[in-house]
């Protein structure tokens, strides 16, 4: 069955492949519906199914607040962008490499490695503005009408690589040399002109939405930089390669621009930076000292964060409480600041303290991914799965395809000795990670579950059915 997921994923991928043109006045009008080998709908099957495939095969960043952050951040550029199939997605990947990408259908996947090299917040909306015109202009359609009549067996080659450098880098980045090495100068111009009109179609949607302009070259020069210190090339020059040239017209368009887009960086952005890095840290008490000593030099609320967020991974609880107290009334007032407060007393395993605050932050701020994800497994360190379990519920009613929620929700089940619901969790957990026959099995097992109810058995029947549904999906073909 793998094998059969990687021969899908193939033509799938091709969206993550390099574009760019001769002229803005001479850009194609390639954002039509009218492609004959694939339409917007079947786009959209196949980027489900391939994101059923993502969640299997890679690790999605467990950190609510930061994949929360993101997906605003997203959503916020996507009101301004020319998308108007605005089923989207947004994956933020436990991956310290530097990625992004648009898979047709509305998938955006982002690398957590790609905020740690943006400097601001403007850097990081200049990437996702990008991704997003490449979606909106349907450059997989494109791409797919191209190669029919040109070189149908690049995509696979190229693509094949990119799927290898997932599991071993060298190789796949071997592979994709010699892969781009056999294409001809029509196939590189091809991928040229996609890839400039997303340079110019994203500009438009980031300083729509207030961002200074030139942020998106002083991104381009921020990735050519990463590539220089780096014995491996980040993954997204090997798909979107960044030249002088392409780093010239992003400083001209800035330079012509009229209006008044300066905005540059949030403290949110800042934040979710801090949290990625410290998660990632080797030696914690070793990065804890270096914020000491920045603090030091520029003491903000910022760094106050920092060495508090830090000092709570190391224990070293009394320095966070320091750093805590001497927030800023502002920021005191701020959700990041209020979640960190409960974060450092779970940590301290004073669980009865977060739940008042927790609780409360779950009255003012309902739904909200980052305090209920909180909430709900400082609820099972008090031993209340019960009260877990109506969060998790809420989480998976609000965005059905949150895997993780699924898996804890499943784990809370079983808490509360809720037999059946564990199955149909696990069932919907293993769906949308594109395990197939373990959801099926599940199936099987729960219809074995004695004193099953008419509903619960019909339900699980129809699992049954939507997971053969699924697989087919998962095979699909041009």
């Amino acid at each position: 069955m793998r094998s059969t997921w990687f021969n899908f994923l193939i033509p799938l991928m091709a969206l993550c492949l390099p574009y760019s043109a001769s002229a803005e006045s001479q850009l194609p009008d390639i954002g039509s519906s009218g492609y004959s080998i694939i339409s917007q709908q079947q786009e959209y099957q196949l980027g489900r199914a391939w994101a059923r495939v993502l969640r299997g095969s890679t690790h999605i960043y467990e950190d609510a607040l930061v994949s929360q952050y993101v997906e605003e951040l997203t959503w916020s550029l996507v009101t301004h962008s020319q998308l108007t199939d605005r089923r989207l997605e947004v994956i933020v990947l436990d991956n310290p490499t530097v990625n992004a990408f648009a898979v047709p259908g509305g998938i955006i996947g982002v690398h957590t490695g790609l905020l740690i090299t943006a400097q601001n917040e403007a850097q990081l909306a200049s990437v996702l503005s990008h991704e997003l015109a490449h979606l909106s202009q349907r450059h997989f359609a494109s791409q797919l009408e191209e190669q029919r009549r040109n070189q149908p067996f690049f995509i696979a080659s190229i693509l094949g690589s990119i799927l290898l450098a997932a599991a071993d880098t060298e190789a796949g980045i071997a592979a994709m040399q010699t892969s781009m090495a056999a294409s001809t100068s029509s196939k590189l111009s091809f991928s040229r002109q996609n890839e400039r009109e997303a340079d110019y179609i994203g500009l438009q949607t980031l300083t729509a939405a207030g961002y200074a302009p030139i942020q998106m070259a002083n991104m381009f020069t921020q990735l050519q930089q990463a590539a220089r210190f780096s014995r491996t090339v980040p993954e997204f020059l090997l798909t979107h390669p960044v030249t002088q040239s392409r780093i010239a017209d992003a400083q001209n368009r800035a330079a012509n621009f009229t209006g008044s887009a300066t905005k540059e960086n949030t403290i949110s952005f800042d934040i979710a930076k801090v949290r990625i890095q410290v998660n990632y840290a080797q030696d914690v008490k070793k990065l804890l000292a270096k914020y000491q000593e920045m603090l030091t030099q520029h003491g903000n609320d910022t760094l106050r964060y920092a060495v508090a967020y830090t000092a709570i991974k190391a224990k070293k609880f009394d320095i966070a409480k320091q750093q805590m107290d001497q927030f800023t009334s502002a920021f005191k007032s701020q959700l990041s600041s209020q979640l960190l407060e409960a974060e450092y007393l779970v940590a301290k395993e004073a669980f009865e303290q977060a739940d008042k605050i927790l609780s409360n932050l779950h009255n003012v701020y309902p739904g909200n991914h980052a305090i209920s994800f909180i909430y709900a497994d400082n609820l099972l360190h008090l031993n209340k799965p019960q009260q877990a379990t109506k969060l998790y519920e809420t989480l998976v009613e609000g965005n059905p395809n949150d895997s993780r929620a699924w898996y804890l929700l499943a784990e809370s089940y079983g808490l509360e000795g809720n037999i059946v619901g564990v199955h149909e969790a696990r069932i919907e957990f293993f769906l949308l990670t594109a395990n197939i026959d373990k959801a099926l099995r599940q199936v099987d097992f729960a219809l074995k579950e004695p004193n099953l109810t008419p509903n619960e058995r019909a339900r699980l029947e129809q699992r049954k059915e939507d997971a053969k549904a699924i697989r087919k999906s998962l095979e699909f073909d041009f």
